[in-house]
């Protein structure tokens, strides 16, 4: 198969159009949304409230025609929340399975830091193998299937910091940051935009744009280059532990998607260097005696 990169060119123009009509300003974080998407991974979003997080999830799964459920996160959610419960009926003798949000193509953990970490885990199955195990039940879930969680990166009191193991799940992490100038007096001059958005995209729209994310051609040269940053994360000194393979692979995986946002066929190193940040940079570890911050680190190795 060869890729469709002209087709597929359209389909994401129209996506990202659409949410412009709800979502004002943010073309970065639109832009990395759409790739995430397309690429297949899980999203996760740290600001402050009231940036359109929320607004940027439900564009991007009305406009793809998908189903979209929103949990709020807090202190005594349960993993039966998140997942689904069985329950005995007696007339039947039986047990019932009820689902829980998860079972939807687009779901927003609103404020995921915010939840205990055995509620935080309920999730990390169902982001790898896009399955859960309840009461010894294997059930698959819809397909696509797309976490977008958020948190709060400054209002950090009665919160529980996720594990390295769930950040890894997480193919991006943004910032949505405030509307340019121009934007935001747009804001102000409509105030009430509507929140009604017709999909543009159906199910086998979106399955063929993720197909054609991994026809996309790249070359040894942008394999090395892809490896040459990841030697120098684990043998930086301010880092203690560097990017896994995982995210190695990611790394190529979101620059073929990137390309195809940008019309082509083939991976630029550009599309490497203005994806490191957001896909690496929740993956490596600080070490203890370093005050660097993490973006700063990728952003000198690149």
């Amino acid at each position: 198969m060869t890729v469709d990169h002209i087709w597929c060119y359209d389909q994401v123009q129209k996506l990202i159009q659409n949410i412009h009509t709800v979502l004002k300003g943010h073309d970065n974080a639109v832009e990395h949304a759409v790739i995430c998407f397309i690429a297949g991974g899980h999203l996760l979003i740290e600001d402050v409230p009231g940036v359109g997080k929320t607004t940027l999830a439900h564009a991007l799964a009305r406009s793809s025609g998908l189903s979209y459920r929103r949990l709020q996160f807090t202190s005594d959610i349960l993993p039966s929340d998140i997942l689904g419960v069985s329950v005995y009926d007696p007339k039947s003798a039986d047990f019932h399975f009820f689902d829980g949000p998860i079972f939807t193509n687009v779901l927003l953990a609103d404020e995921i830091n915010r939840a205990e970490p055995r509620a935080q885990s309920a999730l990390l199955e169902a982001m790898f193998e896009r399955q859960v195990s309840i009461d010894g039940t294997t059930r698959p879930l819809p397909n696509p299937f797309m976490v977008i969680a958020t948190q709060n990166p400054v209002d950090l009191s009665g919160t529980f910091p996720l594990p390295d193991s769930q950040l890894d799940r997480f193919l991006f992490r943004i910032e949505m940051g405030y509307p340019s100038d121009d934007a935001e007096w747009e804001i102000l001059k409509s105030p009430k935009l509507t929140n009604d958005i017709t999909p543009v995209l159906g199910f086998d729209d979106v399955e063929k744009l993720q197909q054609n994310v991994d026809l996309v051609f790249a070359s040894d040269e942008i394999l090395k280059e892809i490896q040459s940053i990841a030697h120098k994360t684990r043998q930086h000194p301010a880092l203690s532990v560097g990017i896994s393979t995982r995210a190695m692979l990611d790394l190529l995986h979101v620059a073929r998607a990137r390309a195809l946002v940008h019309n082509r066929d083939f991976v630029l190193p550009d599309d490497v260097y203005t994806l490191a940040i957001p896909t690496l940079s929740h993956r490596i570890r600080i070490a203890p005696q370093s005050t660097a911050i993490a973006e700063d680190i990728i952003a000198e190795i690149i």
